[in-house]
């Protein structure tokens, strides 16, 4: 019997547009053509020669042996959801908590309760994420290269192992490739611009990391959050399948659904942004720009524009000699340096 917590038919209707599709590129027209245009595309079958797709494509007990031959015996974080919850892990309804729990298991170990679970009607949720392949899974790299990953040096392959669950919609601050090696998971993706559409939830008490969506897109409540719609209206969708891969630009949001009782999925988080990104600027700003009269903010909201968002930024210091420059001048190693020696030296003085 199949567990299906919600079928992809029953998604939030809305004119969502598929994800665009593209042949699966090398790599250095991935990094030349794909990548800048800072949009997700879909590469169907481009991992249909993994091992663990072909064995997931026979059966799923085939697959997950598989992941039990190259198991280290590890523990990793295992999340737990109640049955009730139908896949759902997030905050408790009164925001004290979360609606699940955390415990410590083997992937073996978690492969066998998917497993013995596939057969309950309302079994409870649970899922291994982001399990780094070196420590866990030693030898499963090898067998399964990624192209368009393998040569960047920061892309660490991680395996995701659950059942039918959905992550919250969330960014993340990395570019990603996610690879879908067992069961079908639905990616809902929407962009930078919606943000103020989709009701952020806290920004330091989050489910794993990074801030989320209040809003369930697989049950919208339209009342409380209005706004969603003008989000969907503006979302990309795409169903993946055992050998599909997709690419998610840093700062997409996005809603991952898996849809069937047992689960796998490579990932490549890579191009991590350097020194926290813009997010620890973002909370910065809050606290020190957010609460200013109007006339400070639109003030600042100049300065910004004039040495971080304009068009003609990076040459905000042209007009002063090499030597003269400091943190305004381009960027180079030597820049960057002082920039971290200058914002460490004020927050100092500042406490």
């Amino acid at each position: 019997m199949q567990n299906k917590f919600c079928p992809a038919n029953e998604i939030a209707t809305a004119p969502m547009t598929p994800i665009q599709e593209i042949e699966a590129p090398t790599p250095l027209e991935f990094e030349d053509r794909i990548r800048p245009q800072f949009q997700p595309v879909v590469m169907r079958d481009i991992a249909n020669e993994w091992p663990i797709v072909q064995a997931a494509q026979r059966s799923n007990g085939e697959a997950l042996s598989m992941l039990r031959q190259h198991d280290s015996g590890a523990p990793t974080d295992i999340m737990v959801a109640p049955p009730s919850e139908k896949g759902r892990f997030f905050y408790r309804p009164d925001m004290r908590g979360l609606n699940f729990t955390q415990k410590k298991a083997s992937l073996t170990q978690l492969a066998n309760q998917i497993e013995q679970l596939s057969a309950t009607d309302e079994p409870p949720g649970m899922y291994a994420g982001a399990t780094a392949l070196a420590s866990h899974q030693p030898g499963l790299r090898e067998k399964h290269p990624f192209p368009l990953a393998d040569r960047l040096p920061d892309a660490t392959p991680r395996l995701w192992l659950g059942n039918a669950s959905q992550v919250a919609t969330h960014f993340d601050m990395s570019d990603n490739f996610a690879v879908v090696a067992m069961g079908k998971r639905r990616f809902t993706l929407f962009p930078p611009e919606v943000t103020g559409d989709l009701y952020v939830g806290p920004l330091n008490f989050t489910l794993a990391g990074q801030p989320v969506s209040m809003v369930d897109p697989l049950n919208p409540d339209f009342e409380r959050y209005p706004r969603f719609a003008d989000a969907l209206a503006k979302a990309q969708y795409a169903d993946l399948e055992p050998g599909d891969a997709i690419y998610i630009p840093t700062l997409w949001w996005h809603h991952v659904a898996a849809s069937t009782p047992m689960n796998i999925l490579f990932n490549y988080w890579h191009n991590d942004a350097a020194h926290g990104g813009g997010f620890l600027a973002l909370v910065h700003g809050m606290l020190s720009i957010r609460d200013l009269p109007k006339p400070q903010r639109d003030a600042w909201r100049a300065w910004f524009d004039h040495f971080v968002f304009g068009d003609d930024a990076p040459q905000s210091a042209a007009h002063l000699p090499p030597a003269g420059q400091g943190i305004n001048g381009p960027a180079s190693e030597q820049r960057s340096a002082m920039m971290r020696q200058f914002i460490a030296q004020v927050l100092t003085q500042s406490q």
